[in-house]
Parts: C-alpha cells; sequence; structure tokens
C-alpha cells in the first residue's frame, strides 16, 4: 500500500482551520439557546424539552452525512467538503436570522434548523482529518481540531460579554432578545461561513483512486460486507429494542414522567422497526441500500469502537447538563436571581459566556501541550481518564464556589476534560477503523455524543422536577457523577488499543 504525504504545520491548519468557525456558531447556540428561550418566556423546568431538538438532529443527521459522504466524489470539490459548504450556507442563515425570534417557538424551530446545519458541516469535519493524514499524524491532527475548537468557541462564548463592554445594550426594553445576542450571532454567522471556505478552497482530497492505494481495500467490498453480516441475523435484536420502546411508552405515564420522555421510547421503538426493514431488505439481495448499510455498520462495529461510544455516552450527558443548566445555575447562586428578565440574570448570562470563554481557552492550550505530554508519558487511554476525572471535580466545585469570579477556578478542570473528550477518543479511533469508512463510523460514533444529549433533555427535567424543584445546582451533581462513570468505563479501553497508537 501507499502512504499518505507527511502533512506540515499548513497542511494541519488548514484541514481543520473550517472548525474554527463552525465553533464560534456552535458556542453561540450553546451559551445563549437557554438564554434566548427565557427571554421569550420559557419556565426554566421546560428548558430540556425546549433543547431536544438539537440532540434529535444530530442523531438523524450524522450517521446520513456520514454515509453519504464516504460514497460522494464530486471532482474537484471533493468527497467531504461539498457537505462542509451546505452545512456553512444554511447554518450561517439561521445564525442570522436566530436572534431577530419574537416568538418561542420560532427560536426552537431556528435551533432545530442551526443543529442540523452545524451536523452536516461537523460530521464529516472528523472523518477529514483521517482521510488526509497518516496514522502517525491522528494525534496531532485532532489536537489541532480540538485547538480550533476551542479558540472558535473562546470567541463565540465571549463575544456577548464583549459588546456589552462597548456599551452594547444588553436587556432588550419590554423583554426579548438583547442587542448583544443579536449582533453576536450575525458575527458567528459571518465568521461560520468564511472559515468553512478557507478549507473548502485551500485543501485537496485524495481520489477515490489515490484512497484504494492508500487503504488496499476497494470501497465496494467494505460496503457490501456490513449488508451481508446484516442478511445473516435474526429478527431478535430487532424486537429487543421495540420492546425497550413500548416499555418507555408504558413507564411514562405510571411513573408521572414528563411527556418528552415518550420521545425516547419513540426513538428506541423506531430503530427496532428500521432494524427490521434493514434486514429484510439485507435478505432481499438488496446490497446498496442506505438504511441497511448504516444498520448493518451500527450493528457490527468494531470492539473498541463499542467501548469508545460507552465512554463518550456519559461524557456528553455531562456536558450536556452543563449547556443547559449553566445559566440557570450561575444566576441563582452567583448573581441572586432566577428571573430572565432582571438585568441581573442578563448579567449572568454573559457571564456564563466568559465562563466557556475560560474552559475552551484551556482546551485550546491544554490539546497542544498537556495531552500530547500526558498521551506520550501514560498513554492516550490513561490521559484520557485523567482529563475526565479533571472535569469531574470543575464540576463538583460549583456546590463550593458560589462568587463569580471563582468559578473561573472551576472551568480550568472543565476545560481540560473538554480538550480530552474532542481529542483522545477520536485519535484512537481513527487509527483502528477501515479509512475508507471513517465518515459513516465516525457518523455513527457521534449518535454516542448525541444520544445522551437526547436523554438529558427528556429525562432531566423530569428529574429536577421530582427530586430538586428550582433547585439547577444539583444538575452539576449529576455531570460530575457521569464523568466519573466515563472514567471507569475508559479502564478496559487501555488493554484494548493497539501498541502503536497507545
Amino acid at each position: 500500500m501507499a502512504e499518505k504525504p507527511r502533512q506540515g504545520f499548513w497542511g494541519l491548519w488548514n484541514i481543520s482551520f473550517g472548525f474554527f468557525g463552525i465553533q464560534i456558531g456552535f458556542a453561540l447556540q450553546n451559551a445563549n439557546m437557554s438564554r434566548i428561550f427565557q427571554s421569550l418566556g420559557a419556565e426554566l423546568d421546560n428548558l430540556s424539552a425546549l433543547w431536544i431538538a438539537a440532540p434529535l438532529t444530530g442523531l438523524l443527521v450524522q450517521p446520513i452525512i456520514g454515509h453519504l459522504s464516504d460514497r460522494t466524489w464530486l471532482g474537484k470539490l471533493g468527497r467531504r467538503r461539498p457537505y462542509f459548504l451546505a452545512g456553512a450556507i444554511l447554518a450561517s442563515l439561521a445564525l442570522l436570522i436566530m436572534p431577530e425570534s419574537k416568538i418561542l417557538w420560532f427560536s426552537v424551530l431556528m435551533l432545530w434548523v442551526l443543529d442540523a446545519s452545524i451536523n452536516v458541516s461537523m460530521e464529516p469535519f472528523r472523518a477529514f482529518v483521517g482521510d488526509m493524514l497518516r496514522k502517525d499524524q491522528h494525534s496531532a491532527g485532532y489536537a489541532v481540531q480540538t485547538a480550533f475548537i476551542g479558540a472558535g468557541a473562546v470567541v463565540g462564548s465571549i463575544f456577548p460579554w464583549a459588546l456589552e463592554q462597548m456599551n452594547v445594550s444588553n436587556v432588550a426594553p419590554g423583554g426579548g432578545i438583547p442587542d448583544t445576542v443579536r449582533y453576536a450571532f450575525w458575527f458567528g454567522g459571518l465568521m461560520f461561513f468564511l472559515s468553512v471556505l478557507w478549507t473548502v478552497f485551500t485543501t485537496r482530497e485524495y481520489s477515490p483512486a489515490e484512497m484504494t492505494a492508500f487503504d488496499g481495500v476497494p470501497s465496494e467490498e467494505e460496503a457490501g460486507h456490513a449488508i451481508r453480516l446484516l442478511a445473516a441475523k435474526n429478527y431478535s435484536s430487532s424486537l429487543i429494542w421495540i420492546a425497550a420502546g413500548a416499555l418507555v411508552f408504558w413507564a411514562t405515564p405510571f411513573f408521572g414522567l414528563e411527556k418528552e420522555v415518550l420521545l425516547l421510547g419513540g426513538l428506541l421503538a423506531a430503530y427496532g422497526l428500521a432494524s427490521i426493514i434493514a434486514i429484510m431488505l439485507a435478505k432481499g439481495g438488496s446490497s446498496n441500500n442506505m438504511l441497511s448499510s448504516i444498520v448493518g455498520d451500527f450493528s457490527g462495529m468494531p470492539p473498541l469502537m463499542k467501548r469508545l461510544a460507552l465512554v463518550q455516552f456519559f461524557s456528553w450527558s455531562a456536558l450536556f447538563i452543563m449547556w443547559i443548566n449553566t445559566t440557570p445555575v450561575v444566576a441563582q447562586y452567583a448573581f441572586g436571581s432566577a428571573d430572565p428578565a432582571s438585568a441581573g440574570y442578563q448579567a449572568a448570562g454573559n457571564w456564563v459566556g466568559v465562563l466557556f470563554t475560560m474552559y475552551n481557552a484551556v482546551a485550546a492550550v491544554a490539546a497542544l501541550t498537556l495531552l500530547p505530554f500526558l498521551s506520550k508519558a501514560i498513554g492516550q487511554a490513561k490521559t484520557h481518564i485523567v482529563g475526565l476525572l479533571c472535569g469531574a471535580a470543575g464540576y463538583a466545585s460549583f456546590f463550593l464556589l458560589r462568587d463569580a469570579n471563582l468559578l473561573l477556578l472551576s472551568e480550568i478542570g472543565i476545560g481540560i476534560a473538554w480538550a480530552s473528550i474532542l481529542a483522545m477518543p477520536y485519535a484512537m479511533l481513527a487509527s483502528s477503523l477501515p479509512q475508507r469508512k471513517l465518515g459513516i463510523y465516525m457518523g455513527l460514533f457521534n449518535v454516542f455524543v448525541v444520544v445522551p444529549q437526547l436523554l438529558v433533555a427528556t429525562v432531566m427535567g423530569s428529574i429536577m422536577q421530582a427530586f430538586f424543584p428550582g433547585e439547577p445546582i444539583w444538575t452539576m451533581a449529576f455531570a460530575a457523577g457521569t464523568l466519573i462513570i466515563a472514567a471507569i468505563a475508559m479502564i478496559p479501553v487501555d488493554r484494548m488499543i493497539a501498541p502503536q497508537i497507545k
């Protein structure tokens, strides 16, 4: 097999620079959507339900885009870059329109559009690093990508606060979305588009013939293997998924859970039904349909990917809890205001942008300094365990630190965890997967990024309403606990990864 050319500094820069703009948009969404929802009249206990749009779109979009991008070749435009560009155009438009929302449900609809568009751009970037780099550069490639993610998130998170320092109004007359948020979203839309455009114009993807020379396995053979395995399966696992969905439908009214939990049951049952159809198509000899390919690849994930998927599930549960609840937590406990219409609450919203800036800045630095050092000294798996435990400590410290300035210390541990979550699992995974199927595998891996977000969005509201009504601080205890579970789940991974990627 041929070896891919080694990329220098500017090659690594160009491959991942688009993520800088993507993350500006993502950070603006994460830091401000709860604030926008509450500014337009949403109740605290309904925030999780309103956020359902974000993980649901990721769950549907990422595997489909991954599957399609593996099979796309548009000449000079390439394989992954068409999806970068399409997602950037749609996301930029959504960022321009979002702050013009006057009613709550329009903002929820725009969150759906924005998150779907971000996923269309974001998913192929993960595979793009694997496409363009040799295996011995995967760690460096994902570290540079993480640095751009951190830098973009710093810009996106702090921008509303910076505008307030320039005397831009931070409170909308009569309620609604203030100018600081409106102008920040418009800036984010412009940067999203220009950054992705940079990567599109400064990189050249390898052709299908070149990828076959690098990988040694024709894509047609890889594509058919998953469907052949699926055709040999029975329907028992599909029926288990459907039964799990039915159980959720029964348990929701029986235990008095919030109605949003029904969506989780619907998704479980829908996957079971989809897998039945996929198996039937595979048994019937349909060898080139998307549904069977996706279901076959999902059911046939490599063992290492399954272990890392479990770690991702718990890691991203903690992150989504943080994104939804940090603003109400900081407003209530550090600024003494739970009223979204108050100046104190809006000030807390801007300070959350500063806190998010802190953890993203720490992540950008840690990705290029701390993580490579630890990875070389103790291995990638142990490095990830350390990072996750740092994040757990950061979340737990919210119970001890009630001064807004001291909360910056909490963000140091969270930033180290964020850097590790963005870099270590992908570096371990990319080096162990078939290079020609990186798109679908990265898309399926990201299912375990969005499923926990969906679970948090549907279940967390019920838990908080039942046990901790009006006390959002307890969400940070859940975040700390899930990161500890993720760290424990990483322990077997160290024995599984190949020596060359430790």
